[in-house]
């Protein structure tokens, strides 16, 4: 069975349709031969990885470690993940420190290869950690297929709560999420700023987004997403603002469902036509 995830129309009504059904596609999505077989094949062989050298030689496993951390486009750079692994993150100097992208140094810290605990690969909850995350991350990109938008959603309601949740000292988490590509695009639609935006000082470009975060958010700090309506208003504005630079036009794909969902005369709401697409889809 072949699955795409089901988003009608861009937008805010998009995204809180797809949000509606998620559970839904996600489980169905999750059932499909490619995720459910790479899922059964990483757990039952993670557990015998002892060495970097071990992951990076089966391809398969390589492939759903480096999806489950979103750095899907490394697969084929083996030499590359081999130095990242072997160093680990306890070092300040180990490679995986040295990446502005967050995404590698918490890769390689998972597997923990090159660190004084050894490879983590053996512990009875890993094996279901990463593949959640695998499979999490590769329904946002089935969704990014039909709409990168959404894609950017999704992945910004899940790995805010990293940074919400983490230490800022004097605003270094920002820069964090500067080095993060998908959240750093979020904020800038959020906030409306404009593609010269990245040539600033990174120091100007860190305070321009605490400042705005200020007036938007009404705090400096990213702690202000530990609230779930915070996420949704970042996510929504950054859609709205999308939406109105790029403009609607009779060939976007959607604007028949959109006409369903916002005419009074209908006579379906959107949770009636979500199921209704979401059944269509899964029988496919």
């Amino acid at each position: 069975m072949s699955f795409t995830p089901i988003i009608p129309i861009g937008g805010v009504t998009g995204y809180r349709l797809l949000a509606a059904t998620e559970a839904n596609q996600r489980a169905v999505f999750e059932k499909t031969p490619q995720i459910s077989l790479d899922v059964a094949y990483f757990t039952e062989k993670i557990g015998e990885v002892k060495t970097a050298e071990d992951l990076i030689s089966d391809r398969q496993l390589l492939r759903v470690a480096l999806g489950a951390f979103g750095l899907d486009e490394e697969v084929d750079k083996r030499a590359f993940i081999r130095k990242m692994l072997a160093e680990g993150t306890e070092d300040p100097d180990a490679f995986a420190n040295r990446f502005v992208d967050p995404r590698y140094q918490r890769f390689a810290e998972a597997f923990g290869f090159g660190n004084i605990g050894g490879a983590r690969t053996a512990d009875p909850s890993f094996a279901q950690s990463i593949t959640l995350a695998y499979s999490e991350r590769q329904f946002d990109i089935a969704v990014g297929e039909s709409d990168e938008g959404m894609r950017l959603a999704l992945n910004f309601r899940r790995e805010i709560q990293t940074y919400a949740n983490g230490s800022d000292p004097n605003g270094t988490a920002w820069l964090s999420v500067m080095g993060d590509l998908p959240m750093r695009r979020v904020f800038e639609g959020a906030f409306n700023l404009p593609t010269a935006f990245g040539q600033l000082d990174i120091n100007r470009q860190r305070d321009e987004l605490r400042e705005q975060n200020n007036k938007v958010f009404g705090s400096t700090s990213l702690a202000t997403f530990k609230d779930p309506a915070q996420v949704d208003a970042a996510i929504e504005r950054s859609l709205i603002l999308r939406s109105a630079a790029e403009g609607p036009s009779a060939n976007t794909p959607g604007s028949t469902a959109l006409t369903l969902l916002t005419s009074g005369s209908s006579g379906f709401g959107s949770a009636a036509i979500a199921n209704i697409l979401l059944s269509a889809n899964a029988l496919r």
